[in-house]
């Protein structure tokens, strides 16, 4: 199947295939000013998700509320739900997600052995006991059923809220790559065109101010 590699120093490597692509499913256009401003303020880039969702600017809106919120959520570490995140983009094969939570992950704390043993994060001794039964509650929710078991494991290791956060982390960010294959929403540096329209009401000259690298 042709599936690029990045290669981790140590231990395995972690494949993840190249869905970048060459042509998107609908133009990239500007933020909108106060979501540009926004993410400006917020001292980080614009990603070209964002780009892709602003010809619909209320969900754009909703969607940076609900995923910051979401990121900024922490009964459990950020290194878990990472680690959590990078499992959804290697099960769905996306490289735009790898692409974008490799860098956070590292900066969080995940490890290059942890990204080179993640496929085999059940035998792995890269990870503890709380990793694990996130990793399986992750995998079950894109397996779209999550057994008896893999509950009764994470009973052991969080409470009702730690849960929900790892649940809602892990489902959204498998919902993820499907709107980005959807899309054809392309990697940073491969997108086809430059010429960014302006998202429906935006009149102003200048609409993206910043770039946000977080979906």
């Amino acid at each position: 199947m042709g599936f690029p590699f990045e290669p981790v120093g140590v231990g395995h490597t972690s494949f993840v295939a190249d869905r970048g692509p060459s042509t998107t499913a609908i133009p990239l256009a500007q933020l909108p000013p106060d979501v540009a401003a926004t993410v400006a303020d917020a001292g980080v880039k614009q990603v070209n998700l964002y780009r892709s969702l602003s010809h619909a600017p209320d969900l754009l809106r909703a969607w940076i509320d609900f995923a910051w919120a979401l990121r900024g959520h922490d009964t459990t570490s950020r290194r878990l739900r990472e680690l959590c995140i990078l499992r959804t983009a290697s099960l769905h094969h996306s490289q735009y997600e790898w692409h974008q939570h490799r860098r956070m992950a590292r900066e969080v704390g995940v490890t290059d052995y942890q990204v080179a043993e993640l496929e085999m994060w059940r035998t792995s001794d890269a990870f503890d006991a709380e990793e694990r039964a996130a990793l399986a509650l992750t995998d079950a929710i894109i397996a779209s059923h999550v057994p008896d078991e893999v509950i009764q494991e994470l009973e052991r290791h969080f409470d009702h809220a730690q849960r929900v956060e790892l649940t809602v982390t892990a489902a959204f960010y498998a919902m993820v790559p499907r709107i980005l294959d959807a899309l054809r929403v392309p990697v940073e540096g491969k997108e086809p065109d430059r010429g960014l329209p302006r998202p429906p009401g935006d009149t102003s000259a200048n609409g993206a101010r910043a770039q946000d690298p977080r979906p």
